[in-house]
């Protein structure tokens, strides 16, 4: 395909959409049922749909029963953890292996011209993006995330949290189950703007800004203290009446779900012709320029709401900018 009919390139072969990013649809007026149907779909297909597919498979063939689950074994947790290693060493290491090992769509939609591998740097283990990424998703997060969810598992287990039961209230925890994404979103941009407060970004944050390029192992690649309130958004089930499986649910999100942020292409070609959108643009934008798109412009415009939206157009870099100088100006009068 050519990706100039989609957009353009800069010199340094940067490329960006022509199309800018637009807040959930149902947002918008006059209110067309035409494009809130097309957000609908795209709300649950394929991200969302692929977590909910991955989450049933672990909790009917991985996770064990409640009676089990009430002792705290190293049996059932390691084959849960391992588990938990297989499924996003090959679902990162899907777009990783074909979109920047054997690079089948070149550079073409890549929003970053460079791939990682081209840029060592001090700032990562063994001056590369790629090792470093993988090992601080697979070795950091993952089992930090696997810690949260066994923790819930085993509460469940233990009637140390309400459970609701899927016979006698179906419908509210297909409710429930549909709107978990909505609660990951929130929870997302509020955890994720309050590391972006100075200290924080300093001692945390920064490890995974400095994947300023985004690969999909950029996914999770995390402080531990990152990796524990981004996963923390499981721990919901303990506020919200719930299901053991929401708790597996919300691992699946998180997890799997980071990739989507970071594949670093605009589409993915699959065929000829065929090439379905990333939905990757705002968060790149958020890794080009620190300071915006913090929830990935989700169900609720919370960056618009709150003044950190960047759409990709020039208005957006010019409100951008006008930010940054009254932060600096506020900066030099203290």
């Amino acid at each position: 395909m050519d990706d100039l009919q989609f957009g353009t390139r800069n010199r340094r072969g940067d490329w960006a959409p022509n199309q800018h990013l637009e807040v959930a649809l149902f947002w918008t007026r006059p209110l067309s049922l035409r494009k809130v149907v097309e957000w609908a779909i795209g709300y649950v297909w394929p991200w969302n749909a692929i977590a909910i597919g991955t989450a049933w498979l672990w909790w009917y063939f991985i996770v064990p029963d409640m009676t089990t689950m009430k002792t705290l074994g190293w049996a059932w947790v390691l084959e849960l953890l391992v588990a938990n290693w297989i499924g996003i060493f090959l679902f990162f290491g899907y777009f990783e292996l074909r979109y920047y090992r054997r690079r089948v769509q070149e550079r073409r939609f890549k929003y970053n011209g460079r791939f990682p591998a081209e840029q060592p740097s001090d700032v990562f283990w063994f001056r590369s993006q790629n090792v470093d990424n993988f090992i601080r998703s697979l070795f950091v997060s993952v089992p930090i995330g696997t810690a949260i969810e066994v923790g819930l598992l085993w509460a469940f287990a233990n009637g140390l949290t309400p459970m609701v039961g899927w016979r006698e209230h179906p419908i509210y925890l297909v409710a429930l189950t549909l709107l978990a994404p909505v609660v990951h979103e929130v929870h997302f941009y509020f955890v994720h703007r309050a590391i972006h407060w100075g200290p924080l970004y300093k001692w945390v944050h920064s490890v995974h800004h400095n994947s300023v390029n985004p690969s999909p192992w950029s996914s999770l690649s995390m402080h531990p203290v990152e990796s524990a309130v981004y996963f923390g958004v499981a721990l919901w089930v303990l506020v919200l009446p719930s299901h053991p499986f929401l708790a597996v649910y919300f691992f699946h999100l998180a997890g799997f779900g980071a990739v989507v942020g970071h594949i670093g292409f605009d589409r993915l070609e699959m065929a000829d012709g065929i090439a379905p959108r990333s939905h990757a643009y705002a968060h790149y934008l958020h890794h080009k320029f620190f300071e915006v798109n913090y929830c990935d412009n989700g169900t609720f415009p919370l960056d618009k709401w709150f003044g950190s939206w960047h759409d990709g157009s020039p208005e957006g870099d010019r409100r951008m900018q006008e930010r940054f100088n009254r932060k600096k100006r506020r900066v030099n009068a203290t």
